[in-house]
């Protein structure tokens, strides 16, 4: 049988599998729904040894792909040519010959009618005006010309004028993108405002399309096994910890907050759970702080827990570590950081608290069990709001040229 689905190459910095941080959680369910509408050419870098084992998942479903390693050492160092080029480092960094010649073979061979970049580092593959005839849609998730501008804030001389300068070259390239692109897609409405009144004359091409949550995955398990000691009342922490903003967020909160939580009960306990902790974050890991490293499933962890909380300083888009917190039924406290771009009231489906002293209450009212209807609220709003099946419906259309998303 002939195959009549329509050609579309998917470009990403991160192989969009497995499912478990950030931005491959919105990568693979963008692959999924592709590969169901569309004959997907996809190619992604590795930077994790660890994910080779999935290539072969993604192959058997793809029209064909291309996987590159990315080592972390070699691809910094490469990054470094953008200082006199006068880019971005961020580009060179995912400059690669055999993505380049992969990506010009679909081109000429496939018949490429659509293309969804996933990530502004990897629009440089499909910028060139000989792309002009297929339909390009940029998936910037998060503006992060914004992100390093806040970096700028946290870091000293000269680090700091490093991050001032890529802020402002990544903004540079972002804007070139959404000026070639037929569409740009943000995390969240509050993202995509942003980034529309840097492109004006550009703003009905800038969309948002949401993050979902897999309610079905992340629901509440009574009588899962705790993995924690039966005498203590658990306040998880869940991420990737090779993440900046991330080991920001646990080390405020080890310093400022935790302290006063501890003295009040000392029979909690924090867990940061998460892959790749720094020797330094993991040497933090004794008696009432524990750092587990990467583990197969989160879920024990957050039905254990008395508390989720995401103490970000720094963030941008969207923290799905606050929406699973909040679909496993869970009373999780933020900062305004991570609030961003979630359809959620404060103090009614969370606890939201800037300052130390009032985060630490935040968190001891729940560790006293002081609003019984939080965590149910919390999930009722998620699965009312975060159904990726929407959220993936409104990427065909557009892809398709259907349709204009409406605001998230």
């Amino acid at each position: 049988m002939v195959d009549a689905r329509p050609h579309l190459l998917f470009l990403c910095h991160r192989i969009p599998y497995p499912p478990e941080k950030g931005d491959k959680i919105r990568s693979y369910h963008w692959w999924a729904a592709l590969v169901e509408r569309f004959r997907v050419h996809l190619g992604a870098f590795i930077d994790d040894p660890a994910d080779w084992v999935h290539v072969e998942k993604l192959q058997a479903q793809c029209a064909s792909s291309l996987f590159v390693p990315l080592p972390r050492s070699l691809a910094s160092l490469r990054s470094l040519s953008g200082l006199w080029r006068g880019t971005a480092l961020t580009l060179p960094y995912y400059r690669d010959a055999r993505m380049t010649r992969w990506v010009e073979a679909q081109r000429t061979t496939s018949d490429i009618g659509y293309v969804l970049v996933f990530s502004s580092a990897m629009g440089q593959y499909v910028q060139g005006g000989c792309w002009s005839r297929a339909r390009r849609v940029m998936d910037f998730v998060d503006l992060d010309s914004d992100k390093w501008q806040q970096y700028v804030q946290t870091r000293p001389w000269p680090t700091n004028w490093v991050y001032r300068r890529e802020a402002l070259r990544l903004a540079q390239a972002e804007e070139g993108l959404a000026r070639t692109f037929a569409a740009s897609l943000f995390v969240s409405e509050p993202e995509a405002a942003l980034f529309r009144k840097r492109v004006a004359a550009l703003g009905a091409r800038v969309h948002a399309i949401r993050n979902g949550v897999d309610t079905a995955y992340f629901r509440p398990a009574a009588g899962c096994a705790s993995p924690f000691p039966v005498d203590c009342e658990p306040v998880v922490f869940t991420g990737a910890m090779d993440y900046w903003a991330n080991v920001d967020a646990v080390l405020w909160f080890i310093r400022e907050v935790w302290p006063r939580v501890r003295a009040q009960r000392p029979r909690a306990l924090f867990a940061i759970v998460g892959s790749r902790p720094s020797p330094a974050l993991v040497a933090l890991g004794c008696g009432d702080i524990v750092v587990t490293g990467r583990v197969p499933d989160v879920r024990p962890y957050l039905q254990a827990a008395v508390a989720v909380v995401a103490p970000m300083r720094v963030a941008r888009g969207i923290q799905n570590k606050v929406l699973e917190g909040m679909a496993m039924a869970k009373p999780v406290v933020v900062t305004s950081k991570a609030l961003e771009g979630i359809a959620a009231v404060a103090q009614r489906d969370l606890l939201l608290a800037d300052e130390p002293g009032a985060f630490a209450d935040a968190v001891l009212a729940v560790l006293g069990a002081g609003d019984e209807g939080l965590g149910s609220r919390a999930r009722r709003l998620v699965e009312r709001e975060y159904d990726w099946a929407v959220s993936t419906q409104q990427l065909i259309a557009l892809l398709l040229g259907r349709d204009r998303v409406a605001p998230a």
